[in-house]
């Protein structure tokens, strides 16, 4: 039986997992992580205590040494406020395709989600399992590399506006409801229309429309059409904003707020679920009508975060969750950050090398975890190294 004592309250090296989703990129994170390639996409490293794929100290789950002893692990703070549970999940996303067209709920949709989809028996691990656990699912992405991707709804009358680039009377409809109607209205109508399986010869012809376009503003879009020919999302992607990211900059994402994230390597930190309804741009389990009944047709610029900065090597980025917070460290070699204990923290290495205190290093790809019963650690090094810990306590 593998042990559930917690080893002594210091920086314990992670073991993780690589999750080889079909958008991930072969390449990105062998590249980024001086490892070999396995010839399969590696889409998604994942640090934390999610039951779908916890990471391990000593060959124990860290969901089973922190449910054996929460106070050590996460601090009563933590306990209090979100349970015997981790609350947040880091990531790190290396997209070669586009991800699938979603949303997630808030915590009262996910908590009846859940309940409705146990008491009707379907299994967790059941390919049309859409609630995979009762939480909410805010998330941020931050850069690693160039990223970009879609979020949140364009203002219907720019919309309407970049469909007539495309030169197919048969939008008018469209365009002219965008261009007419109240914009929560506006937006539910057509972006139901689009996804409806009448719209299919519509689609067809605004794929080809798509790939003929010379248009800078609607190649993206012409992309999307080509790595998922005749998919229902095509149509319902021009709905949104395309936002392009560079490194360091991070995008938060909040409940019903519907994206695609479309190329590129960036650091993910979220609540610790995997609650995902997706209508489209995916091999996955597609369930639009839930998708409809979640998502916020609120028009809304990308939210990007910026990180405070009050140290040379210290990036700070505060998104509007409870549940999460991250930093992002520039090691020059000059200097020792202090990583104050009392909540349970994730610290990852991306580039160069790490030190913990306590003699722990950390290159490319590794990872420690940090529990809440641990004192103050020092960090020192050179490289760059995310941190990943509890937001702010809010009622």
């Amino acid at each position: 039986m593998p042990q559930t004592d917690l080893p002594p309250a210091t920086p314990q090296r992670l073991a993780t997992t690589i999750r080889p989703y079909d958008w991930g990129s072969a390449t990105a994170l062998p590249e980024l992580f001086g490892t070999e390639p396995t010839g399969e996409p590696q889409a998604e490293l994942w640090m934390g205590a999610h039951p779908g794929a916890p990471s391990t100290i000593g060959g124990t789950p860290l969901n089973e040494l922190i449910a054996h002893d929460p106070t050590t692990t996460l601090g009563q703070a933590t306990t209090t406020r979100f349970g015997p549970t981790l609350p947040y999940l880091l990531k790190v996303l290396a997209v070669e395709r586009p991800l699938s067209l979603q949303v997630h709920p808030t915590t009262q949709q996910a908590r009846a989600g859940y309940a409705d989809e146990n008491a009707r028996g379907i299994p967790l691990d059941h390919f049309t399992r859409t609630y995979k656990d009762p939480s909410h699912k805010p998330e941020m992405i931050c850069a690693v590399t160039p990223f970009h991707g879609l979020c949140g709804f364009r203002a219907p009358a720019a919309t309407a506006d970049l469909l007539d680039r495309l030169g197919l009377p048969a939008l008018r409809p469209w365009t002219d409801t965008l261009r007419t109607q109240e914009p929560h209205h506006a937006l539910r109508t057509v972006f139901a229309g689009m996804l409806d399986d009448a719209a299919r010869p519509l689609r067809a012809d605004t794929e080809q429309a798509l790939l003929r376009t010379r248009d800078d503003d609607l190649t993206v879009y012409a992309d999307i059409a080509r790595a998922y020919p005749g998919d229902p999302g095509i149509l319902a992607a021009l709905l949104l904003n395309h936002v392009r990211l560079t490194p360091g900059q991070a995008l938060y994402l909040g409940a019903g707020v519907p994206h695609a994230y479309l190329g590129g390597v960036g650091v993910e930190i979220m609540a610790n679920s995997d609650n995902v309804l997706r209508c489209g741009l995916t091999t996955k389990h597609v369930d639009a009508p839930e998708l409809m009944r979640v998502v916020d047709f609120t028009p809304s610029e990308p939210h990007l975060v910026e990180p405070v900065h009050d140290s040379p090597a210290a990036y700070d980025y505060r998104p509007p969750a409870p549940e999460f917070a991250l930093s992002r460290y520039e090691l020059t070699g000059d200097e020792t950050l202090s990583l104050l204990g009392g909540v349970p923290q994730i610290v990852l290495c991306v580039e160069g090398k790490a030190e913990l205190g306590t003699g722990l290093t950390l290159r490319p790809g590794d990872s420690a975890f940090i529990p809440a019963a641990a004192p103050s650690v020092r960090l020192v090094g050179k490289g760059v190294v995310y941190r990943a810990q509890p937001g702010a306590f809010t009622k």
